[in-house]
Order: C-alpha cells, then structure tokens, then sequence
C-alpha cells in the first residue's frame, strides 16, 4: 500500500452506508478495521470460520485493524488496566473482556487482517504527573530473586559512568579513579569493570592514558557544562577539543534559560551542532530535570533531545538537587520508547543524581526492563551516573557471595 493511503473506517467490519463496490469506487486503498468492537460481536473466532474478514466484508483489497489500545482512551470509563494489558467491561451487555498484547495479536491473527497493529499504552500528553508517581512506585515495590540479585549487581557495575567534576581534580586522581574503573575490587577479578570514566575536558588526555586497554571509555563534559550559559562557539569548541584529546563520549547540558523561555529551536540547534561537532564521538545529553519543573517540560526536553540526534538522555549534572527521580527517570524512559517506535531509533538513557545504593540501581534495572525491554539492559543504552554507587554494589555483590557485609573501609574512597 502506498502512502499516503486512503483508508475509511469500517468499525464492525462495514463501512457505514457504503457497500464494498461504493468504497472500491471511492479510491480507499485499504479499510480500517477494529479489533475491540469485533471481538465483542461477531466474535474473531466466529469471522474466522466463516473465512476471514475479507470475505465476512465483500472486501477484497488490504485491511488493517487496529490494537484495541484507542479504546483504552475512548472507553476510560470501562476499563481497567495493569501491568499486563486491559479488562474493559463492554458497552453492549456488560461482560468482561480482556485484552493483552498477546490476545490482540491472536485476535487479528483470526480476524485476518493485512495488516496487524500491537498492544500499548498511548502516553498521555500532558504527563499524568500522578500516575508517573504511582507507576514508578508499583515498580520500585518489585524484587529480584536471590538468584538473580548478583547478576543484577554485575549489570549494574559495568552500567556505571565514574565521574569526579570538581575544581581540585588533578591528574593524579584522574589515574586513580581510572584503576577503579578498571578494576573495581582488586581483590575480586569476576567484579566486572566499569563503563567509562567522565571528566572535565583538560583531564581527557590522562583519562585516556590511565584506561588504555582497559576496554573502559574516556567520557568528558563539555557545552560550558554545567550551566550551558555560553555562545554556540564556545561550546563546539570545546566539544570538538575534548574529542581531539580522545574522548569517547561527550556530555552536554542543554541551555535550560533557553528551553524555558521558550525557545526550543535554539536547544534543538544547539544539540543538533554539538553533535555534529563531537563526531565520532557518543552524545549524551543533559536535561538538568531538577530544573525544568513539570513532568510536561521533562517528556518536551527528552523528544527535543532526541529529535536533534542524542545517543543518550540523562537526568542531572549531579550538581542539583533532585537528580535521578523514579518518575523523572520513568517519563523519560517512556519518551524513548515512543521516540524509538515512531522513528526506529534507539536512545540510551543515563540516570545521574542522588544514586548511592545497590537498591536503587536494581530498581532502575527493573524499571528500564519493563518499560524498554531488556534489550536496553546494557551499555550501549543504559548508564548509571553515581560515584558513590559502585561501593555499595561491591559491598551487596560481597554479601551475597560470601553471606557477609564488607566494611566499607576495604573499598577505596573517590
């Protein structure tokens, strides 16, 4: 079918007051179908023994049938939903009917329809602020099986960016973050290493250095981070510089002045410039959320940030307070994911700010898992930004391997 297409509606399987030759004669490349009102009367199984909708229609071009999803806006009032898919109580008689993504696709499957659409949830617009609350805690609430917790731990040490941005860094301390990177427990040659290690641009080239053939990345800030109040100039400069010196990755935070004064082309511009500018580099880039207020401007950044061509979101500079929010973090990985099924690219996300326990790591882990997928569960898609993280997830991964806490006076101090 090309597009794009002309294609009328046929709710029940009939477009209303048209018969099959009027709507052939009417130009409509292929009819619209939908897969709720059919499943309740005639049934899908009931149109399958009697050939399919294309005969049950007199239709003989292509016919597309939605999920069902629409009717999870439409019929708010008559449905129910939960983690695994919907129960709509019907308009017609009452009864219930459940819906999942699996039983959609069953449904059309017998329907037999052209072309089948998937079960999900259409994000609101404005964010349900609320929900977004009530989402992340229903997730935070899940567990990890005892026998999964010391995977989820390894995941979450070579998930993690190491990172010192303050005003006394010295080379020195750039080697010895960068031998933890490395080799997190020296004791424990199974504890994967980290990945990256983030500093300030002049630190890329000892950074470089200190991780050569460590297999852990060189990440620097950059964009006059952590402001970004700065000419355009000034910041591809210094990004282009920074991927000069060997930086693997680039971190840049977006001009919030400018976002919340409205000027979106100007963020868009200036993403779309820095990522030109830091080629080949990986663009991750910083919305400052704490900053932003609404869960309405967080999901805008995101989409804008993407839209430009970031390879990765991410929550905070770390140098604000609130960082990595469980709702923030779950609006944001609710962008990606629509970013990604309307154009079919994958963003990374990198929560950052105010992660300090193991605890909270795995629950991010599960909330990722659930919301993108476990293809996201790696370092190519997913970061975590917290320092002060990794110890306490060599203290966990010490407990469940030996049944014992550490003191965290065997753990170097960054």
């Amino acid at each position: 079918v090309e597009t794009p297409a002309f294609m009328p509606v046929g709710t029940a399987a009939t477009v209303k007051a048209a018969a099959p030759s009027a709507v052939a004669a009417s130009g409509a490349d292929m009819v619209l179908a939908n897969t709720y009102h059919l499943m309740l009367r005639p049934g899908a199984e009931r149109i399958a023994r009697l050939g399919g909708l294309h005969r049950f229609m007199a239709w003989p071009g292509p016919i597309l049938t939605d999920s069902g999803g629409f009717q999870a806006m439409s019929l708010a009032k008559l449905r129910h939903l939960d983690e695994e898919g919907l129960t709509f109580r019907s308009h017609i008689d009452g009864s219930a009917l459940r819906l999942t993504p699996e039983s959609s696709v069953e449904a059309q499957r017998a329907l037999d329809a052209t072309v089948t659409m998937a079960l999900d949830e259409c994000t609101p617009f404005p964010v349900d602020e609320a929900g977004a609350v009530e989402r992340a805690a229903a997730l935070a609430s899940r567990s990890v099986k005892r026998e999964s917790k010391l995977a989820a731990l390894d995941l979450a040490v070579r998930l993690c960016d190491l990172t010192t941005l303050e005003g006394r860094d010295t080379p020195g301390k750039v080697i010895q973050l960068a031998a933890k990177a490395a080799r997190p427990d020296p004791t424990d040659p199974a504890v994967p290493p980290a990945a990256a290690l983030c500093v300030y641009p002049n630190l890329v080239r000892a950074a470089v250095d200190a991780l050569a053939g460590s297999g852990v990345l060189t990440a620097s800030v950059a964009a006059y981070f952590p402001s970004g109040q700065a000419p355009l100039e000034v910041k591809l400069t210094e990004a282009a510089w920074a991927v000069s010196e060997g930086a693997d990755e680039i971190d840049m935070v977006i001009d919030r002045g400018a976002f919340l004064s409205g000027d979106y082309l100007k963020v868009y511009e200036e993403i779309a410039a820095v990522r030109e500018a830091c080629r080949p580099a990986r663009l991750k880039v910083i919305l400052e959320t704490g900053e932003l207020g609404p869960y309405d401007n967080v999901r805008r950044a995101s989409m804008l940030a993407m839209a430009a061509g970031a390879d990765f979101i991410k929550t905070s500079t770390g140098k604000i307070s609130p960082g990595a929010a469980p709702p923030v973090v779950l609006v944001m990985l609710e962008a990606i994911r629509d970013f990604y099924a309307a154009s079919g690219r994958a963003v990374g996300m990198k929560p950052a700010g105010g992660i300090g326990a193991a605890k909270q790591a795995v629950r991010y882990l599960v909330m990722v898992s659930e919301t993108l997928g476990p293809a996201w569960l790696t370092p190519l898609r997913l970061r975590f930004g917290a320092s002060g993280l990794l110890n306490d997830l060599l203290m966990q991964i010490r407990w469940v391997r030996e049944g014992r806490y550490q003191s965290p006076d065997y753990f170097t101090k960054d």
